[in-house]
């Protein structure tokens, strides 16, 4: 974390587009927000646009704006993150997300410097530092060609990788106080052993769990001291069933497959590359199950 703090401090002080990249919990949006802070722009905005939680239909007009009467129901022109984020910074999370369709429209933008609002005319010149972040292996996007190539270069200024919490467990002593803080508990003590206890834990949820985590056992520590029966953890998604374990006697191999490859499927969202090299299977195979299966 050193050497990412590290990066990121010298990093902060340019214009470059910078795309972090981590697990979900590892607190990308704190780190973005950090780069803000430390930038030459840092007395502008900052702009969050999450390409993962706005609906497809109002995606364009929520990043670009739209003028008085370009659909129905826009009652009044509205102006997007862009604008929204002139002399700032606007930070685009889960970027992997963003729709197809809108990536050529986001390239032109950050080429040009500008957006044509939905339904308008006039180009507005727009002043804006981009920063990025995503959970997804964006090359493999890109070589299963749900990501834009020209878009990727164009976010691949700087990549830095963010570590997951389960890789970096000396960081605890300084990431809990941390957290109690922000839960407004910063005189709440820790013992060794639950430090020992929360060092154990894989942390499938990041910092993000962690923080929860200490939520929950902050209703338990009624003396002012965190102890280890305080801790309630999740359980680990990753920590699947032997298949010899599941329950698959008299199901049809059509539907194990559809199954199998479905959960695949979600699991490396949608992607098809990934999907098919989980699976053993070619691509091409991939595609003649899915038509098969109605996937």
């Amino acid at each position: 974390m050193q050497q990412v703090l590290g990066t990121l401090s010298r990093l902060a002080q340019t214009e470059l587009t910078i795309t972090i990249v981590g697990e979900t919990g590892t607190g990308k949006d704190v780190i973005a927000h950090g780069i803000h802070e430390h930038s030459p722009r840092r007395n502008g905005p900052f702009v969050v646009f999450d390409c993962g939680a706005v609906a497809a239909n109002l995606a364009e007009s929520e990043l670009f704006g739209h003028e008085r009467g370009a659909f129905t129901g826009a009652m009044a022109a509205y102006s997007g993150a862009f604008e929204r984020a002139n002399g700032g910074t606007l930070f685009l999370d889960e970027i992997g997300e963003l729709q197809m369709d809108l990536q050529p429209r986001l390239l032109r933008a950050l080429e040009n410097r500008g957006v044509r609002r939905v339904g308008g005319a006039q180009y507005r010149p727009i002043d804006v530092r981009v920063l990025a972040a995503t959970n997804r292996d964006l090359p493999a996007f890109v070589q299963a060609r749900a990501f834009r190539e020209d878009l990727f270069f164009r976010l691949a200024a700087a990549f830095v990788p963010i570590p997951a919490l389960r890789h970096r467990l000396e960081d605890l002593p300084l990431i809990v106080p941390a957290l109690l803080a922000d839960l407004s508990a910063p005189n709440v003590k820790v013992a060794d052993d639950t430090y020992v206890r929360l060092a154990a834990h894989t942390w499938p949820g990041n910092v993000r769990e962690l923080k929860n985590t200490l939520a929950s056992a902050l209703a338990f520590a009624e003396g002012g001291t965190l102890l280890p029966e305080h801790l309630r953890f999740m359980a680990d998604v990753s920590e699947a069933r032997p298949l010899d374990q599941l329950l698959l006697g008299g199901l049809s191999l059509e539907s194990l497959e559809r199954v199998a490859i479905a959960q695949t499927l979600a699991q490396f969202a949608g992607n098809k590359a990934q999907t098919a090299r989980a699976l053993g299977i070619s691509v091409s195979t991939l595609y003649e199950k899915l038509k098969k299966l109605g996937l």
